[in-house]
């Protein structure tokens, strides 16, 4: 049986957990905090429960096969409700749409706000995103590459890509299906997700579109921290071992083919391993556990996606009934404002996502009281910008923002997250979205998931392959498996 070190136990290293686990490996993850989920975190304060990771869930597919991977059943131990609307989008016009979860309600929902011509368009353009769907997944998404010549492995695949259009850019790939500017911004503004404005993002990330206007936007009972506990309870289930409170300080190799040997830990104490899974920020792994590699040409000087602030809020009384669990506030600004973050500065007229998880958990909340987050993109820490001296003026910013736009904001607990909270976390130039996902960085031109110069090194997480979100993170903890089965598969020992 193969020993296998997994540092780290956030959504990739327990997807990777679960793999390696369900698949016969003697398996410890080991992680520095006292709980599971890594970025997927959980505080609590006065009565208030704070998920201080992702929010947005989609593709509850993926949870199900990597716990069914552990020979766990999602039913079991995790509880799923789609959101319905998934979001609210608020213009600065002062109109609304929501996006609804069935397809004729939010076709009824664009007829209503935006005409029959852009409703029957809706029809075309979740014909286009599934295709897109069925065109990457696996063959550009859930799998490993080798080299970039994988690319073309496949030329009716990449033929069949190129025909939907996906090598085009986002942004105007949504402006020639739709006449409504406010269709523009709903459909595109996902491009952020990849660290991008949509009309510098691929068409082909209307993937991400597809995966929550037509798969959905789901929220688990218990808050978002349930997901990485019942990938910790899975991973367990299936024999695997889970070591809080640690963190691994150094990799061992073995010094007749330099091969990994083990790891060990700040108190001293070591682990023998096969191999080992590595899913801190690509930067920070570098840095800590291999300093004498040069990292990939993309981890020393790629492109990183903006950050965000955060402002964590727990006040007195209940949103009006209008508010939904998400809520998009688009700015007057779209094009100028994605000019102004990707340059370095602070958009003149944000755009916000106003999440209130008591919405839909009322026990994330005191009897009466809400629970909310307010998420502004802000540049990382590559820009000329004091958050030492912003975070004071950000913050009036938002509580003015959140009274205007009709919150409570009589607050009890509060919690603030600039860019160097994000930094002081272990993710490089403060961004939680890690590389950006422009063409140079994407597919096989991402960070590889292997290290050939350390046999039995692989990684894991949002900085490797597939890339940034839920989905790509749980998938890149399959693949590292994956890559690791084979490797153990050849004799490595």
């Amino acid at each position: 049986m193969s020993q296998i070190v997994v540092v780290g136990a956030g959504l990739a290293g327990l997807a990777a957990g679960c793999h390696l686990a369900g698949r016969g490996h003697d398996v410890l993850v080991t992680e520095r905090e006292s709980l599971p989920g890594g970025r997927a975190g959980r505080e609590t304060a006065a009565g208030f429960v704070f998920d201080t990771g992702p929010s947005v869930l989609t593709m509850p597919q993926l949870i199900a096969d990597t716990l069914g991977a552990a020979g766990v059943q999602l039913a079991d131990v995790l509880t799923l409700r789609r959101l319905d609307p998934a979001y609210r989008a608020v213009y600065a016009d002062g109109s609304t749409l929501r996006v609804r979860a069935e397809h004729a309600a939010m076709r009824a929902e664009i007829e209503q706000a935006s005409g029959p011509v852009d409703a029957a368009a809706y029809d075309r353009f979740t014909g286009w995103l599934a295709e897109l769907y069925d065109a990457e997944w696996s063959r550009f998404i859930d799998r490993n590459f080798g080299t970039a010549l994988d690319l073309v492995s496949s030329p009716r695949a990449a033929a069949r890509l190129l025909r939907l259009g996906a090598f085009g850019r986002l942004g105007p790939a949504v402006r020639r299906r739709f006449a409504d500017p406010r269709l523009h911004r709903l459909f595109s503004f996902q491009a952020l997700y990849a660290g991008l404005s949509p009309d510098d993002a691929l068409a082909l990330y209307a993937v991400i579109t597809y995966m929550d206007t037509v798969q959905g936007v789901w929220y688990p009972d218990g808050g978002m921290h349930a997901v990485p506990a019942a990938l910790a309870t899975a991973f367990e289930k299936a024999g695997g071992r889970i070591r809080y409170g640690t963190e691994v300080t150094e990799l061992l190799r073995r010094a007749d083919t330099g091969a990994v040997a083990g790891v060990r830990f700040a108190d001293g104490d070591t682990e023998r391993a096969d191999a080992v899974v590595l899913t801190p920020d690509l930067p920070v792994a570098y840095r800590r556990l291999l300093p004498e590699l040069r990292p990939p040409r993309a981890v020393r000087n790629g492109t990183y996606s903006p950050s965000a602030v955060v402002w964590h809020l727990g006040v007195r009384g209940r949103p009006d009934d209008d508010i939904a669990h998400h809520n998009i506030h688009f700015g007057h600004e779209w094009a100028s404002a994605f000019d102004a973050l990707l340059g370095g500065r602070l958009m003149p007229d944000p755009s916000r996502l106003v999440t209130v998880p008591s919405r839909t958990d009322p026990a994330a909340a005191q009897a009466g009281d809400s629970t909310l987050f307010v998420l502004e993109p802000v540049p990382n820490l590559t820009a000329d910008l004091d958050w030492k001296a912003q975070a004071g003026p950000m913050r009036e910013r938002l509580l003015q923002f959140l009274d205007d736009a009709g919150y409570p904001t009589e607050i009890v607990v509060e919690h603030l997250v600039t860019p160097l909270d994000w930094e002081h976390g272990g993710m490089h130039l403060g961004t939680p979205f890690s590389l950006a996902h422009t063409f140079r960085q994407t597919g096989p031109f991402r960070p590889p998931n292997v290290e050939k110069r350390v046999p039995g090194v692989f990684f894991a997480g949002s900085g490797t392959v597939p890339g940034v979100g839920v989905p790509m993170v749980l998938i890149s903890g399959k693949l590292a498996a994956d890559r690791i089965s084979r490797y153990v598969g050849q004799g490595a020992r």
